[in-house]
């Protein structure tokens, strides 16, 4: 197995358990309070803002055990270059990606004109964002398996 392919599923196990674990944890607090309409929007506001530097935060912790451990087990280095059908690849994967999550934000537009609790939209754009990143590890992996 390369090591892109290796990457992609290390990724799209982290990010499951990244976002798994950070949603479990909102959605017990979530439903222990009672909020005004106010409260809820701030409440969901730091919640999609906190959950970027802690899923950057723990994708790179994740990424350099990846490669340390990696390195340990095969006794091979990190590619240190990227040719250009690793980089059309990662272009294709992000431009999937881009449109996973331009229908979750639609479907979360959606949501609040069909008169949807406000919750909703902002469930409907943190599922956006985890299927976008994992679409994203996905493509790469079915890129790399079948080229391109």
């Amino acid at each position: 197995m390369y090591y892109q392919e290796k990457k992609s599923i290390v990724n799209i196990i982290s990010t499951l358990l990244i976002y798994g674990i950070y949603y479990w944890i909102v959605y017990q607090e979530y439903s222990a309070r009672s909020m005004s309409h106010e409260e809820e929007l701030q409440y969901w506001g730091k919640t999609m803002l906190l959950i970027i530097p802690i899923a950057i935060v723990s994708k790179i912790i994740v990424h350099i055990i990846f490669s340390v451990t990696n390195q340990l087990v095969t006794r091979e280095r990190q590619p240190c270059f990227e040719d250009e059908r690793d980089r059309i690849i990662a272009l294709t994967s992000t431009r999937n990606a881009f449109m996973i999550f331009g229908f979750g934000f639609v479907g979360a537009l959606g949501a609040i004109a069909y008169g949807m609790p406000l919750h909703s939209m902002f469930i409907f754009m943190i599922v956006a964002g985890l299927l976008s990143d994992l679409f994203d590890n996905l493509s790469q992996l079915y890129f790399h398996r079948k080229g391109i």
